[in-house]
């Protein structure tokens, strides 16, 4: 097999992998959500998350809610961004499920911003998290102008960047799994994961836009 055949084996199974796990996080970890209320959830033995915001005020649950549903569709509609066939072949719906996209972005990474604060990883978390969505934010607004001004490199860049602190979704989850998996508290992994959530991913984006050309 030459080199270039592998790098493109190897591209379909690394797109293959984010979009299977990025499904999965959508379904495993907003659907209960959608199906039960945050008092259930917070008393459930996977509730800790949700205890953070059972009782805060009518507008931090809302955002609460909002951030989910926006990571979530954010997460199906992103891996589909970055299949070539998409684009070559039906460029109308690559360019609508981009806006559908961007449009989650913009609403889960707003809520987000208003339920950082909330967290129950104290500063760490509200400075990790809220980082975190100041960029998911900065990074879709860049792919967004990129597109509109004809940019397809810095646009393709800008969207490598953003992807990754959407998939921070996935990360946090493997990342929490693998520590208390490891024996760690989930209280203390979760002082963990703010940063750890998404910083590798950014790393990992970068090397990417470097390898391809793009713009840094």
């Amino acid at each position: 097999m030459t080199t270039s055949a592998t790098a493109a084996a190897s591209g379909r199974i690394a797109w293959t992998w984010v979009l299977l796990s990025s499904l999965a996080v959508a379904a495993f970890a907003v659907a209960p959500y959608l199906t039960a209320n945050l008092r259930e959830l917070a008393d459930s033995s996977s509730g800790s998350v949700a205890g953070n915001y059972v009782n805060a005020a009518p507008a931090i649950r809302i955002a609460f809610y909002t951030h989910i549903g926006g990571g979530g569709c954010a997460l199906i509609l992103g891996p589909l961004q970055f299949w070539r066939g998409l684009r070559t072949r039906w460029p109308a719906v690559h360019r609508w499920t981009g806006k559908a996209y961007l449009t989650a972005v913009g609403a889960g990474g707003l809520a987000g911003l208003v339920i950082a604060p909330c967290t129950g990883a104290g500063l760490i978390g509200t400075l990790g998290f809220g980082v975190l969505a100041l960029l998911w934010l900065t990074t879709g607004a860049l792919g967004y102008r990129a597109i509109r001004r004809g940019d397809v490199a810095a646009h393709r860049a800008a969207m490598t960047r953003n992807f990754a602190l959407t998939y921070a979704g996935v990360t946090l989850r493997l990342w929490l799994l693998l520590l208390t998996a490891s024996q760690v508290p989930f209280g203390t992994a979760y002082l963990i994961v703010p940063f750890l959530c998404w910083v590798p991913n950014l790393v990992v984006a970068e090397w990417l836009i470097v390898r391809r050309g793009l713009p840094r």
